[in-house]
């Protein structure tokens, strides 16, 4: 481990939801290459997220389901209020791929 061991009570405290890319924008402003993403979690609402995530085409990502964290405050990104971590992970090649459902889920189903 590379990081320091939590109890369970310290994981239940963090809301992982699953909703679907309903947009993706270009974000020009962000130091790093980023998108601007908006998530549909159903009865959550639709949130924003400023995401690495641009080894995808734009396209690539709309109507996919991710899996996000969705109870962290809002983070201020070159201007732009990121209100979700989209939850990903490096491949081989240092890319970041999003975690998605490999079944058709419920939209705003929890992630445990």
């Amino acid at each position: 481990m590379s990081k320091d061991q939590i109890v369970y009570d310290d994981f239940a405290k963090i809301e992982i939801r699953i909703g679907r890319v309903v947009s993706v924008l270009p974000f020009e402003r962000a130091r790093n290459p980023s998108y601007k993403v908006e998530v549909d979690f159903g009865t959550f609402g639709r949130k924003w997220s400023s995401a690495q995530i641009t080894s995808y085409a734009a396209d690539e990502l709309v109507g996919r389901l991710v899996s996000c964290v969705i109870n962290m405050p809002p983070r201020n990104i070159a201007g732009f209020q990121s209100e979700i971590l989209i939850l990903g992970a490096r491949n081989a090649a240092g890319e970041v791929k999003v975690l998605s459902p490999t079944q058709d889920v419920e939209i705003g189903g929890e992630v445990f």
